[in-house]
């Protein structure tokens, strides 16, 4: 199984996409319980809803599900949100606070540290590789990290999220030009956003946000209800939805685009 794929594109805007992926190895899976095999924390079909929203956008894609390892995690295991209910780099949970593995069946360090190589460090090759070659060809770079996510969770947030979560790690992984166009188009759409709210970031963000070395990263954590038909399995595509929100989004990284080259040296 490819860990990751990519989609090379010239435009100096860059799609992560670390959570996307369903494949689990089959003696993972088998270790799993009802609840882990559901995969419910999935950003379920985040590949489709950017497909194409930017022309030569480079898209970075990985395949395997969060629960064998979840690549938008710090490798050492440092919690991004201390004192926060979270997930962990190999989760035992899932988002509800559930047991995802079979009793006696959770996965040891030595097992833990096996999986970061085989699975983390590909998709981090792969995306740094990709972000380096962009920066290398506008003089800049911008990383737009992709995720959704349920919109009630209480075990991780109160109440109902908004549906655009903007996370720049409180304006250290970006230009504030970038930001605050962000979150202007974000704030000018139908849809309800937040900057640097219950979500600031992932470990993806804050590793490769260098403004100074013209990297620039944000994240983009988007409420499933905008373009799913339910928060529910199947978890169906819903493409009206999906299209008016996608309308919203283009329109947010064509500024960013234009704001990037602005930046250039």
């Amino acid at each position: 199984m490819q860990v990751a794929s990519v989609q090379r594109g010239g435009s100096p805007i860059v799609l992560g996409q670390p959570h996307g992926g369903t494949f689990v190895p089959d003696e993972i899976a088998a270790r799993f319980n009802d609840t882990g095999r559901a995969l419910a924390d999935t950003d379920w079909h985040i590949n489709r809803l950017y497909e194409g929203i930017l022309a030569g956008a480079t898209v970075v894609q990985s395949h395997i599900h969060r629960y064998v390892i979840d690549a938008n995690r710090d490798p050492e295991g440092i919690s991004l949100y201390p004192g926060q209910n979270t997930t962990t780099l190999v989760p035992l949970t899932d988002f509800d606070g559930q047991p995802i593995w079979q009793s006696g069946q959770e996965p040891s360090e030595d097992e833990n540290a096996e999986r970061c190589q085989a699975y983390h460090a590909p998709y981090h090759s792969a995306l740094r590789e990709e972000v380096e070659r962009v920066r290398d060809r506008h003089g800049v770079a911008v990383l737009f990290d992709c995720h959704s996510i349920r919109s009630r969770i209480p075990f991780l947030f109160n109440g109902t999220l908004p549906d655009m979560n903007i996370g720049t790690d409180g304006g250290a992984t970006c230009d504030p030009q970038i930001e605050s166009i962000t979150n202007e188009r974000a704030s000018n759409s139908p849809f309800s956003s937040v900057l640097n709210g219950r979500f600031r970031g992932g470990w993806t963000t804050r590793h490769y946000g260098r403004p100074a070395d013209g990297i620039h990263a944000i994240q983009m954590e988007l409420a499933q209800s905008t373009y799913l038909a339910a928060e529910a399995a199947p978890w169906r595509y819903d493409p009206a939805k999906a299209d008016r929100l996608r309308r919203w989004l283009r329109d947010i990284l064509n500024a960013i685009q234009d704001t990037a080259l602005e930046l250039t040296p």
